[in-house]
Protein backbone atom coordinates (compact mmCIF):
# COMPACT_ATOMS: atom_id res chain seq x y z
CA UNK A 1 0.00 0.00 0.00
CA UNK A 2 3.36 2.28 0.48
CA UNK A 3 4.46 2.25 -3.07
CA UNK A 4 0.55 3.61 -4.07
CA UNK A 5 1.42 6.32 -1.49
CA UNK A 6 4.47 6.90 -2.93
CA UNK A 7 3.12 7.22 -6.45
CA UNK A 8 0.18 8.93 -6.16
CA UNK A 9 2.83 11.79 -4.03
CA UNK A 10 5.06 11.73 -6.43
CA UNK A 11 2.35 12.53 -9.26
CA UNK A 12 1.58 15.42 -7.17
CA UNK A 13 5.73 16.32 -7.13
CA UNK A 14 5.08 16.48 -10.71
CA UNK A 15 1.79 18.51 -11.23
CA UNK A 16 3.34 21.16 -8.78
CA UNK A 17 6.68 21.14 -10.84
CA UNK A 18 4.47 21.57 -14.19
CA UNK A 19 2.70 24.08 -12.73
CA UNK A 20 5.48 26.53 -11.54
CA UNK A 21 7.30 25.68 -14.50
CA UNK A 22 4.19 26.77 -16.70
CA UNK A 23 3.65 30.15 -14.37
CA UNK A 24 7.01 30.55 -14.92
CA UNK A 25 7.07 30.40 -19.16
CA UNK A 26 3.94 32.58 -18.88
CA UNK A 27 5.42 35.10 -17.40
CA UNK A 28 9.00 35.01 -19.63
CA UNK A 29 6.48 35.36 -22.67
CA UNK A 30 4.31 38.16 -21.32
CA UNK A 31 6.98 40.13 -20.60
CA UNK A 32 8.90 39.19 -24.03
CA UNK A 33 11.78 37.47 -23.19
CA UNK A 34 11.15 34.51 -25.00
CA UNK A 35 8.85 34.55 -28.04
CA UNK A 36 6.08 32.27 -28.94
CA UNK A 37 7.32 32.53 -32.69
CA UNK A 38 9.64 29.81 -32.05
CA UNK A 39 7.86 26.53 -33.04
CA UNK A 40 9.42 24.55 -30.11
CA UNK A 41 8.80 27.05 -27.80
CA UNK A 42 5.41 27.24 -28.94
CA UNK A 43 4.96 23.46 -28.90
CA UNK A 44 6.70 23.01 -25.11
CA UNK A 45 4.07 26.22 -24.07
CA UNK A 46 1.09 24.34 -25.48
CA UNK A 47 1.83 21.54 -23.61
CA UNK A 48 1.97 22.92 -20.85
CA UNK A 49 -1.20 24.76 -20.99
CA UNK A 50 -3.52 21.95 -21.90
CA UNK A 51 -1.77 19.98 -18.35
CA UNK A 52 -2.17 23.45 -16.33
CA UNK A 53 -5.39 24.98 -17.60
CA UNK A 54 -8.25 22.86 -17.10
CA UNK A 55 -7.57 22.82 -13.50
CA UNK A 56 -6.84 26.52 -13.44
CA UNK A 57 -10.08 27.66 -15.07
CA UNK A 58 -12.05 25.39 -12.74
CA UNK A 59 -10.35 27.30 -9.52
CA UNK A 60 -10.60 30.48 -11.60
CA UNK A 61 -14.69 30.57 -11.84
CA UNK A 62 -14.91 30.29 -7.68
CA UNK A 63 -11.79 33.21 -7.29
CA UNK A 64 -12.90 37.03 -7.21
CA UNK A 65 -11.48 39.16 -9.92
CA UNK A 66 -9.02 41.04 -9.03
CA UNK A 67 -7.57 42.56 -12.16
CA UNK A 68 -4.32 41.36 -13.37
CA UNK A 69 -3.57 39.81 -10.70
CA UNK A 70 -4.29 35.67 -10.82
CA UNK A 71 -4.37 34.39 -7.84
CA UNK A 72 -5.26 30.74 -8.92
CA UNK A 73 -2.10 29.09 -9.34
CA UNK A 74 -1.26 30.27 -5.61
CA UNK A 75 -4.68 28.58 -4.76
CA UNK A 76 -4.08 25.38 -6.88
CA UNK A 77 -0.79 24.86 -5.62
CA UNK A 78 -1.50 25.00 -1.86
CA UNK A 79 -4.07 22.33 -2.54
CA UNK A 80 -1.96 19.90 -3.89
CA UNK A 81 0.13 20.23 -0.94
CA UNK A 82 -2.71 20.16 1.05
CA UNK A 83 -4.09 17.07 -0.15
CA UNK A 84 -0.76 15.21 -0.31
CA UNK A 85 -0.15 16.24 3.17
CA UNK A 86 -3.73 15.06 4.15
CA UNK A 87 -2.31 11.67 2.05
CA UNK A 88 0.62 11.30 4.38
CA UNK A 89 -1.07 12.05 7.61
CA UNK A 90 -4.02 9.64 7.04
CA UNK A 91 -3.00 6.61 4.46
CA UNK A 92 -3.71 3.62 6.49
CA UNK A 93 -0.26 1.80 7.35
Amino acid sequence: MNSLLYLIIQIINLFQFILIVYIILTWLVNFNIINTGNRFVYSILDTLYRLCEPILNLVRRYLPNFGALDLSPIVVYLGLWFIKSLLIEYWPR
